[in-house]
């Protein structure tokens, strides 16, 4: 604890000092550098003491819809850490102090999955990202887990983005699954009762996980980046949803295990 207090101090406050008022202003301006928000998420895995280990590679230079397993608000600094996205998040976020203004700068989209104008309006600002040629993640299970099993993807959800990609005049749409996996806590396989410190638990408020996360030891985090696939305006939804889901499972199963990961299935046409 007293390490990460150091380092919190004298290297991600410095950072964050230096950096975000830039960011702010490329932001404001509408341009895209993705130095900063990487670096920042790379300080951030180092002050939660995260490891994170990458296994594929994620689509890039081209309009893409990465779907993937959400297990705690700790996947975003692990996957950004990594890749360069742009996420969708929860409007509740919003409220989050300092959490909220950090999203933001890194052009994060916000939707508020209880009002249906709100989600349509946010599938829109979707297309249009991937449209530009960039990538969207999508944690297409609506909700975190612990972490053991994969929730059933939400069809809808990708569904949308497959409209709104239309609308936005993006031609073609790689759809990629990845898998978010917390392997390791203190150099040990985790087990089922190291979850509840990993994952956040809707039982825990934000101080409460954070706390233990912070007071916790090190974790490995695997990222597994599938195969991507095109994602067409005549793509069958509920079927690809299936597939990006059996993928995700797939992954997640061999990482928690262990073992090694299974071959990617054949997309069915």
């Amino acid at each position: 604890m007293i390490f990460r207090i150091l380092f919190f101090v004298f290297g991600y406050l410095p950072f964050m000092i230096v950096f975000v008022p830039g960011q702010f202003i490329i932001t404001r301006l509408g341009l895209s550098w993705n130095f900063i928000p990487r670096w920042f998420h790379w300080f951030g895995c180092k002050f939660l003491g995260m490891n994170v280990t990458v296994i594929g590679t994620p689509s890039t230079n081209r309009a893409t819809l990465l779907v993937s397993n959400h297990i705690s608000w700790t996947d975003i600094i692990a996957v950004g850490s990594k890749a360069d996205v742009t996420f969708v998040a929860k409007s509740e976020v919003k409220k989050w102090f300092f959490v909220s203004f950090m999203a933001t700068l890194q052009r994060t989209l916000y939707v508020d999955r209880k009002k249906r104008s709100d989600a349509h309006r946010a599938s829109r600002e979707m297309g249009k990202r991937m449209a530009s040629g960039g990538a969207v993640l999508l944690f297409a299970e609506g909700q975190s887990d612990i972490g053991t099993h994969v929730l059933p993807f939400r069809s809808a959800l990708i569904g949308a983005a497959q409209h709104a990609m239309q609308d936005a005049g993006a031609g073609e749409v790689m759809i990629q699954p990845l898998t978010i996996a917390y392997t390791r806590l203190q150099g040990l396989p985790v087990g089922r009762t190291d979850r509840s410190f990993i994952a956040w638990i809707k039982s825990k408020s934000i101080k409460q996980n954070l706390t233990e996360i912070l007071t916790g030891g090190t974790r490995d985090v695997t990222l597994a980046f599938g195969t991507p696939q095109v994602l067409s305006a005549g793509s069958d939804r509920k079927l690809v949803a299936r597939q990006m889901e059996t993928e995700v499972r797939r992954m997640l199963v061999a990482l928690n295990r262990g073992t090694a990961l299974p071959t990617a299935t054949t997309p069915a046409e």
